[in-house]
This record gives structure tokens, C-alpha cells and sequence, in this order.
């Protein structure tokens, strides 16, 4: 007679085709964020396949929450299935958004096309296929094993490539992420299936805006032009503040290399007059120049010496450079998290990985953030990681896509992960 997590298993592989269906019929709803589409399709469609199978399922709106309005909504949904006995729930939680599909496809981003073994569209990496996996683990686990302890939650939440402040930030104040009503979450990211991402770096967005005067462009003398004066902030980075940055590196880790030392980019700049109009562009010296700075930081930083290094620098050009003047504006704010990886959460995923796998987990961090930050911060719950299927660097390119041998063996991992968890 085969064991249980034997039969687990094969419950998974004969799952194959309806993992195939479930990521693909996600990956056809196009929730486009910005602005916010089709949030409620998504969660429709959830609904609909959880609540046939024993999931009570609530649809929340975040009504508070940055870019929520009628035409764009932002839904979520929480689907929870108890046990028979009492015991700890177990919460998948993904993103259903996608970013902007971009130039350079050469296959429809919201087709799900199936070729060889691979699912192409967007959102299929990031993170659709992590979530049809948590779904198809789940049922899984459910099918073989009715009886189980405690409870399973499954949620798909808004706006993570935006900040997640209208998904899991919104919820995890709603008191769905206490720690008396969960207490293990896994995030289903795409950091490959044999790693355990125990958690992100800080990062702090500002806007910084140069003063000038407005003159006529054939006198420049006349006013003072606020592209230079951006010019002199830009020099100062790369001057002062990018070689400092490479020398700071960090013992989280942190994956790719590169993303151990504290980095910044410069997201955006524009200065003058508006030229997104036909005809010529009149003379005139510019008297506003903004950038966005996005800048990561370490675990061994805190975001109050980010924010001192920038305004130092720029209140060192306001000192001697002339009539330099600036504005800055905080725009986000984010605090790093790291799970430690004696969590129950880390040493059960690790097991099932070593089992079902036959290798060690690789403990990573994330270059960016996710919707950790808020689980941990906000929500006080520290039991977390991400686990998924997908290689990270797909994720926003062109022609983005899943493995579906990478899906079924994830699902195993989760699969055997709740084993560990609820059959106590």
C-alpha cells in the first residue's frame, strides 16, 4: 500500500491538465495594474472554483486605498476551509495584478498559450502560476486528507506591483493576518522552486524638484535654468552618493549579487515646458526640473540615514552652488523584512523541499519588495516567507512565462508543507 504523501503526489500529477486550465484562465483575465482592471473578474472566477470546493470565500473591497474607485475597484478575496479539528491555519496569499504588457511580445500576453511545457502570457510567472499552484495544492491536500487539523486559507489581493497598499496592507488592517487567526503564510512568488525567500530589502521613493526662472531661451542670462541645477544633483550621485552606496554590502541573501549593496535608480526626470503637442516648441529657460529617485536599502541601513544622505547632499549644493533651491517629496516608504529561518514556516517548506526535491533549499532574499512587508509590519505576523514557482528574472519582460513541470513540483512542496502543518 502506497503511503500518504505518496498518494498525495499522485493526486497532484493527475492534476496536471486542471493546473494547465486554472493558470491559463487566469492569465486570460488581463489585470492590468495600473489602473486596476478586471479586479472583481478575478475574483469572480476564484470564487466560483473555491466555494464548489468547501471554501467560504469573501470578496473585500478596499475603499480607502490609493487608486480604488467605481470604475476601478479593488477587490480581493479570502477563501477559508476548516477542519474538523482544531488546530493552525496555513494562508497562501497571491497578487492577481500584472504590470503593463510593454513592447518586444511575440505571443499574445493574455493568450495562455501552452508550448511544450511552458505557459506563455502575462502574469504567468508573476505570479498566476504560483497561485493556480497553491489552489491545486490545496485541494490536493483537502482530497486526501478530510479530517485534517485547523484551517486553510487561499487569498489573491490587489495591487502588489503597486505597493500592495490596496491588497494585503488593506486586509492585514482588517485584522485578516492577526496572528490569532493565522499563523503560517506562504507567498507564492517566483523564486524558484528549490529556494526559500525568507524575506526583502527597505526602499524609500522621493521626488526632487530644482528651482529655476523663466526667461526667453535666446537670454538664458536672464533667468536661471533648473535642468542645470538638476544636472549639478545628478553629478553630486554619482560624485558622492553611487560610490558610497557600492561599498555597503549586506549579510541578507540577497539574490542577484548585485542587489547586495544599496542601489538607486533614477526612475524619471523631466524639466521644461510640456512638448507632447504638435508644432514647435516655444523658447523658453525652464524654472522646474523633477526627478524620481527609487533607492533600496540594506537591512544594516535604516531609512532615516537614506533619507539624511540624500538631503545632505543637496543641501551641500544649496550651500555653495548659486541660487540653487529644491523640494523633495517623500513618496513611499518601505522597512526590510526578514524571516528567521528557524520559523516553523522555514524549517517545514525546507523538509518538503529536501523530500520531494531530493536538494537542500536555498535560503535568498528579494532585491524588491512584496507583500511581506505589510504581513510582517502591519499584520505583526512574522511566520512568512515566499515560495513559488518561476525564475524571477522573467518576471515584467516580454514573452514571460511558467514552467508547468516547475508548477507541479511546487505544488508538491506546498502540498507536503501542509502535511507537516495540519495533520497533528
Amino acid at each position: 500500500m502506497r503511503d500518504t504523501s505518496s498518494r498525495l503526489e499522485d493526486r497532484i500529477a493527475d492534476k496536471r491538465d486542471e493546473l494547465i486550465a486554472l493558470t491559463q484562465a487566469l492569465v486570460r483575465i488581463p489585470t492590468l495594474n495600473p489602473p486596476g482592471q478586471y479586479y472583481r473578474d478575478i475574483c469572480d472566477l476564484l470564487e466560483r472554483r473555491l466555494a464548489a470546493r468547501g471554501f467560504a470565500c469573501t470578496l473585500v473591497r478596499a475603499e480607502d486605498a490609493p487608486g480604488d474607485s467605481d470604475r476601478y475597484p479593488r477587490w480581493n478575496i479570502v477563501a477559508r476551509r476548516e477542519g474538523p479539528r482544531p488546530g493552525d491555519c496555513v494562508h497562501f496569499n497571491s497578487h492577481h495584478d500584472v504590470v503593463e504588457v510593454g513592447a518586444g511580445w511575440t505571443r499574445d500576453p493574455f493568450g495562455g498559450a501552452l508550448e511544450g511545457d511552458r505557459i506563455y502570457g502575462r502574469g504567468t510567472c508573476d505570479m498566476k502560476g504560483g497561485l493556480a499552484a497553491s489552489i491545486i495544492a490545496a485541494e490536493a491536500f483537502l482530497e486526501e486528507h478530510p479530517d485534517f487539523a485547523g484551517a486553510v486559507e487561499i487569498s489573491a489581493t490587489a495591487d502588489e506591483e503597486s505597493g500592495g497598499y490596496g491588497g494585503v496592507a488593506h486586509l492585514a488592517k482588517e485584522g485578516w493576518f492577526s496572528p490569532q487567526r493565522v499563523q503560517h503564510v506562504i507567498i507564492p512568488e517566483p523564486l524558484d522552486k528549490h529556494r526559500i525567500c525568507l524575506g526583502h530589502r527597505g526602499g524609500w521613493w522621493a521626488e526632487i524638484e530644482t528651482k529655476g526662472e523663466i526667461a526667453h531661451g535666446s537670454m538664458p542670462f536672464l533667468g536661471d535654468c533648473a535642468i542645470r541645477h538638476m544636472g549639478a544633483v545628478l553629478d553630486a550621485f554619482e560624485e558622492t552618493l553611487f560610490p558610497a552606496m557600492a561599498a555597503r554590502t549586506t549579510e541578507m541573501p540577497v539574490v542577484p549579487e548585485g542587489a547586495r549593496h544599496s542601489t538607486m535608480n533614477i526612475n524619471s526626470i523631466h524639466g521644461g515646458q510640456d512638448e507632447r503637442h504638435e508644432g514647435l516648441p516655444a523658447h523658453c529657460v525652464p524654472d522646474s526640473c523633477r526627478i524620481v529617485i527609487d533607492r533600496r536599502f540594506l537591512i544594516e541601513e535604516t531609512v532615516e540615514g537614506v533619507q539624511e544622505e540624500v538631503v545632505g547632499l543637496l543641501e551641500d549644493l544649496k550651500a555653495r552652488r548659486p541660487n540653487f533651491d529644491y523640494e523633495i517629496r517623500e513618496i513611499n516608504r518601505v522597512i526590510p523584512s526578514m524571516t528567521e529561518k528557524s520559523a516553523p514556516v522555514v524549517t517545514t517548506v525546507a523538509e518538503a523541499i529536501r523530500e520531494v526535491l531530493g536538494q537542500d533549499a536555498t535560503y535568498v532574499a528579494s532585491p524588491g519588495s512584496y507583500d511581506q512587508k505589510h504581513i510582517d509590519r502591519i499584520g505583526k505576523l512574522k511566520n512568512c516567507i515566499a515560495y513559488g514557482p518561476g525564475v524571477l528574472e522573467l518576471a515584467h519582460k516580454p514573452d514571460e512565462w511558467i514552467g508547468v513541470t516547475d508548477m507541479l513540483d511546487s505544488a508538491r512542496v506546498m502540498a507536503r508543507s501542509l502535511d507537516r502543518l495540519l495533520l497533528r
